[in-house]
C-alpha cells in the first residue's frame, strides 16, 4: 500500500512538473556520517535527505507547495565474533503537497504529524518516533490527509485521516490493520496565560500480528493536553486508550505525565527540564493495576554561540534501571559536529527510549557516537 501511495504521488509530481520548473522551487539537503562504537560492535553509517520543493500562488489568497525528500543511507557493522553486516536503501522521507492561506491548509501525501508539550516522554508521540537522544530529531512519516484551521485568537482545529500505515509507531503496542482507514481530530484554545487541547483518534489494531491476540480490535484514543507559562514552564498530556474487542489487560490503556522546566541566570542560560511518566493496563476503566512508570531530567548549557553541551537522564522506577546520555554539539555555517556518550541497559526495554531512526544503531548500552552533519 505504500508503494501505492508513493507511485500514485510521484505521478502527479511528474504531472505537474512542467508548471512546477517554471515557479518558484528549491533544492536542499543534509548529509550526515557517523561513527557509533557500543557493546563490543561499531557502526559507521551515512545518511543523505534531499529535498526538493516547489510552490506557486493559487489565486489571490492561496498557495500551493510540493515537497519531496528522501531518506538515502548506509551502514556497515562490525562485530569481533562474527561477519559484519551491512544494508542501505532509499526511500521516501517526505512526499506531500498542500493548499494554504494565512490560516487554513490542507496537506496530503507522506508528512509529520507530531503535537503536544513533552519533550523527553511523551504520551501524544502517536504517529511519530522522533527520538529525544536523536540530535537531528528524524522520524519516518505517515500516509495522511491533514487540514488545519488557525483562528485569531490562536486556537486551532486538526482534521486528519490516514491510510496505508502499517508500522508500529510511538505509543502503538500493535500495527494498525492493513488496508483500513484511521481518523481523528485535535482543537486547541487558549485557556488562562497557556493553552489547552483534546484530542481524538480511531484506528483498527491488528493484533494477532505481534502474537497478543487472534483478533483485529477497533481502537480509539482520547487525550487532553495542556502547557502554561507560571514563572517556570509546566505542562501536562494524559492518553486513555480503548480496545473494544481486546481482553487480557489490553482492553484499557492509560497514560499521563507531567513537565516542567526553567532556566537559570547562571553563565549563559541552564535550562533544566524534568518529566514524569506513567502507563498502565486495566482491565476496568477505573479498576487499579500496576504500570511502568519513568522519570526523565535534561541538562542543557549554552558555552557559546558555537558551542553547547547537554545531558539526559531517565530512571525507569518499575525495572529499576538508569539511561543516561551526555553530548557536545559545535555549530558552523553550514556544518554541526556532535559527540555522545551514553550508558543504557543493553535490552532497552522502553525501546522509544533508546532507539534510532531507521538506518541508525540504537543508543544501546555503553557507547559513543561521533557525528558530522552538513547542511545546503
Amino acid at each position: 500500500m505504500r508503494s501505492l501511495y508513493t507511485s500514485s504521488l510521484i505521478s502527479a509530481l511528474c504531472i505537474l512538473a512542467p508548471a512546477l520548473c517554471s515557479q518558484e522551487h528549491q533544492f536542499h539537503g543534509q548529509a550526515t556520517g557517523w561513527f557509533s562504537s557500543a557493546e563490543k560492535n561499531v557502526q559507521l553509517g551515512a545518511r543523505y535527505l534531499p529535498e526538493l520543493s516547489a510552490g506557486y500562488p493559487v489565486g489571490n489568497d492561496f498557495n500551493s507547495e510540493f515537497i519531496l525528500s528522501l531518506n538515502c543511507f548506509s551502514t556497515s557493522q562490525f562485530f569481533p565474533d562474527r561477519s559484519p553486516l551491512y544494508s542501505g536503501t532509499v526511500q521516501p522521507y517526505r512526499l506531500w503537497g498542500r493548499i494554504s492561506s494565512d490560516r487554513f491548509e490542507v496537506r496530503l501525501g507522506l508528512q509529520k504529524i507530531n503535537f503536544g508539550s513533552a519533550t523527553l516522554l511523551r504520551p501524544l508521540m502517536w504517529f511519530d518516533a522522533i527520538n529525544p537522544h536523536d540530535p537531528l530529531q528524524l522520524t519516518d512519516g505517515v500516509y495522511a490527509l491533514l487540514a488545519r484551521y488557525f483562528f485569531p485568537d490562536n486556537s486551532n482545529v486538526w482534521l486528519w485521516s490516514l491510510y496505508g500505515n502499517n508500522d508500529i509507531k510511538g505509543v502503538d503496542i500493535a500495527p494498525s490493520k492493513k488496508q483500513s482507514i484511521e481518523f481523528g481530530g485535535r482543537a486547541q484554545i487558549p485557556f488562562w496565560n497557556g493553552e489547552i487541547a483534546a484530542t481524538y483518534h480511531h484506528r483498527t489494531t491488528d493484533l494477532n500480528s505481534i502474537h497478543l491476540s487472534n483478533i483485529s480490535s477497533p481502537e480509539d484514543r482520547y487525550a487532553l493536553d495542556g502547557k502554561w507559562d507560571i514563572g517556570i514552564g509546566a505542562w501536562f498530556e494524559s492518553v486513555l486508550i480503548h480496545r473494544s474487542s481486546a481482553g487480557g489487560g489490553l482492553r484499557y490503556q492509560r497514560i499521563w505525565m507531567l513537565g516542567t522546566d526553567y532556566t537559570f541566570d547562571a553563565g549563559n542560560g541552564l535550562t533544566v527540564l524534568t518529566e514524569y511518566f506513567r502507563t498502565d493496563n486495566p482491565d476496568k476503566l477505573f479498576a487499579p493495576a500496576k504500570g511502568v512508570s519513568f522519570s526523565a531530567f535534561s541538562f542543557s548549557y549554552p558555552f557559546s554561540i558555537m558551542d553547547r553541551g547537554s545531558c539526559m537522564i531517565y530512571r525507569d522506577w518499575t525495572n529499576n534501571e538508569w539511561y543516561r546520555l551526555v553530548s557536545f554539539q559545535r555549530t558552523y555555517d553550514n556544518w554541526i559536529f556532535h559527540l555522545i556518550g551514553f550508558w543504557n541497559p543493553s535490552n532497552a526495554r522502553r525501546a522509544q527510549i533508546v532507539s534510532g531512526q531507521t538506518g541508525s544503531r540504537t543508543y544501546q548500552g555503553k557507547g559513543v557516537q561521533i557525528m558530522a552533519v552538513f547542511n545546503h
